[in-house]
């Protein structure tokens, strides 16, 4: 019974766009701009992509002994070291140079002044939403892969699609009914998201964002277009669009491979009993 719900789950969400429904994983070794000595470079050959694959190993080993005090050893951290499977140098694809656009001067001012406030705070809100174990980089988009933690389950109906996020076992969904974005006066951390296919990619348009979700600098008035495109059996090609006018000098793209995981993905605490935070604080004074 249970193969057959399984079986029928999956034939339904063929006949509405591709099959996307699985366990994935976004960890990459690939770096999220493109770095200097990498400059006028888009793609690496294949013995490029296994040279710096190698130097990501080694790096990430080493970073894992020189962490400090307290931090996590190698069981804990998921940092990737392979490269895409597309050879992209760099997440961003546009700009050409693969570097995210200057902020603004009112945005650049904001983040100085949110960061003023996670050094020296003087209550618990004024650390952003990440330390406070509220929202992380994998789950609002762009969903982009974190030093661990960073695999997605997706189930898909042909009204909606589901995509369940182990950092904070957060769930985004995503309707794909046709239905228009939510108020403006209505905010959320995630922002709202509103899906549809376009043949076999699945479009997600999120804004409605608040000015707590901060992505390198954005602010309220955050737009990202997301596509989801099975390359292989195993992949599926994730790009997303950033649109922030306020924020950033120019809009910009990235793109990444999201490869099948065996799971199952596990509850992930960050607060146990909520004593992190109040020691923060106390570190901070």
């Amino acid at each position: 019974m249970y193969r057959f719900a399984a079986l029928l789950a999956v034939l339904t969400a063929a006949a509405h766009g591709a099959d996307l429904q699985g366990i994935w994983n976004s960890a990459s070794g690939t770096p999220m701009e493109r770095p200097a000595a990498l400059k006028g470079k888009e793609f690496f050959t294949p013995q490029e992509a296994l040279d710096w694959q190698k130097r990501m190993e080694a790096q990430s080993k080493q970073d894992s002994k020189t962490g400090g005090v307290g931090t996590y050893n190698d069981a804990f951290w998921e940092i990737g070291t392979k490269p895409e499977k597309t050879l992209r140098t760099s997440v961003v694809i546009d700009p050409s140079d693969g570097r995210i656009p200057a902020l603004t001067s009112a945005a650049a001012a904001e983040q100085a002044r949110r960061n003023e406030r996670s050094r020296h705070p003087q209550r618990a809100q004024d650390y952003g939403l990440q330390e406070q174990c509220l929202m992380f980089p994998t789950i609002a988009p762009p969903m982009i892969p974190y030093n661990y933690n960073s695999n997605y389950q997706i189930v898909q109906t042909k009204d909606q699609i589901a995509i369940h996020v182990e950092m904070l076992h957060d769930t985004r969904v995503i309707p794909l009914d046709g239905r228009k974005h939510l108020p403006p006066d209505v905010r959320l951390w995630m922002g709202d998201s509103i899906g549809r296919w376009d043949g076999d990619t699945l479009v997600v348009d999120t804004t409605n964002f608040t000015d707590k979700t901060t992505f390198h600098g954005s602010d309220r008035n955050l737009h990202v277009v997301e596509r989801f495109r099975r390359l292989d059996e195993d992949t599926i090609l994730y790009q997303f669009d950033v649109d922030d006018p306020t924020a950033f000098t120019k809009p910009w793209k990235g793109e990444l491979t999201m490869t099948a995981a065996p799971g199952p993905i596990f509850e992930y605490a960050c607060h146990e009993g909520n004593y992190a935070l109040p020691n923060l604080m106390r570190g901070a004074k």
